[in-house]
């Protein structure tokens, strides 16, 4: 059993049918209600988004070698981050670092 959901127009290119496994019953809340945003979806089905703020550092050790890793904060609504190497997002973001 499959179903088809109905996308808005700027995600036309993603699959529009579901397992429904993959699929949960929806109990209305009018805190759900979201403004349409701009999303640009590529042909290879990533988004681009850039990131907000860095969050928190930590350095780990592995096989004797110490990594400087960031907490990036992507969305501050959904709370979305990830923990991505320094140098990296020094390099690629520099206006996050103070």
């Amino acid at each position: 059993m499959a179903y088809e959901v109905a996308l808005p127009p700027q995600l036309a290119n993603l699959h529009p049918v579901f397992h429904v496994s993959q699929l949960r019953k929806y109990v209305f809340d009018p805190s759900h209600v979201l403004e349409a945003e701009d999303v640009e979806v590529r042909e290879n089905l990533q988004v681009v988004v850039q990131p907000v703020a860095i969050e928190d550092r930590q350095v780990k050790e592995q096989k004797g070698r110490a990594t400087s890793l960031v907490k990036v904060i992507w969305d501050r609504r959904t709370g979305d981050a990830t923990w991505e190497l320094e140098e990296n997002m020094r390099s690629s973001h520099p206006h996050l670092f103070w």
